[in-house]
């Protein structure tokens, strides 16, 4: 069994046995390159915090991710599970139910994470695991699709321009145009961006965002939690010891920064929680 899927979950080397990763393409004032290679998450916090760069973000073709899905075959794959960031944020999904028509009936399937970042990481590692015990397609799609439903993926954001800028705002859209001090707690979900709450005040918010993660977390045990931010380390070491000190069930608990894809929509200064039970 093989699982692929793309630069947006931002997995880290340890965390690819068994993964293979297709990038997206991020440019940067005319300067294009791949997600994590030619462009980093630095790149694009940099270029947003001046305005007058403008940064876009494209999906992968369904010619490289049939090229892709198509190495793993040749590569003595009997199938494919290719696991993909929300149909609701990108294309990239319907890229590759596109590609994966290309090939034999059950031999490449698609995944809808409804999510990104490690809200994506999450279940494709749950994906792999299986695989890489020798599960078949079924029982790899299965564990992928049970991760994305127990999955919860919260954040921060000190402004909501980037995302009206690339589109992805959803259900959120409704407070653009509101007062500047309303800070938003947004999630991602199969309805992609939607409000979770909002309030006046950034410190308000990251203790909002640690009172939902704690709730969502409950008792389940045990569980992993990713707290993920953009040009913000401080914000997120904070955040990732208060949930360490009110959630004893936890597993494994990252630090890490977005990607460069994900930071051109949500922008400096975000941070996330996801959480994931194992």
């Amino acid at each position: 069994m093989a699982v692929i899927t793309d630069s947006t979950a931002g997995l880290s080397e340890g965390q690819l046995a068994g993964i293979g990763v297709v990038p997206l393409t991020v440019t940067v004032g005319g300067r294009s390159g791949v997600e994590g290679v030619d462009v980093t998450p630095a790149d694009v916090a940099r270029a947003l915090g001046e305005r007058r760069i403008s940064v876009v973000t494209s999906r992968p073709s369904p010619t490289e991710l049939s090229a892709a899905y198509r190495a793993a075959l040749d590569d003595g794959a009997e199938a494919v599970v290719a696991i993909h960031l929300s149909s609701r944020l990108s294309g990239t999904y319907s890229s590759a139910v596109a590609a994966s028509k290309e090939f034999g009936a059950g031999v490449v399937s698609v995944v809808d994470s409804g999510s990104t970042a490690m809200g994506l990481g999450f279940p494709v590692r749950a994906a792999a695991a299986v695989a890489l015990d020798g599960g078949d397609a079924t029982a790899v799609r299965a564990a992928a699709e049970v991760a994305v439903r127990q999955t919860t993926t919260l954040f921060y954001v000190d402004t909501l321009e980037y995302l009206r800028r690339g589109g992805r705002i959803g259900a959120a859209a409704a407070l653009v145009g509101t007062a500047l001090a309303v800070k938003p707690i947004l999630r991602i979900d199969t309805g992609g961006v939607t409000l979770a709450e909002r309030v006046r005040t950034s410190a308000r918010g990251l203790a909002r965002l640690e009172a939902l993660a704690i709730e969502q977390a409950g008792d389940r045990t045990p569980v992993n939690i990713a707290v993920q931010h953009l040009a913000a380390p401080e914000r997120a070491e904070t955040l990732a010891a208060r949930l360490a000190d009110h959630l004893p069930g936890i597993k494994e608990l990252l630090i890490t920064e977005v990607g460069a894809v994900i930071g051109a929509h949500v922008g400096p200064g975000v941070v996330g929680v996801v959480i994931s039970p194992c």
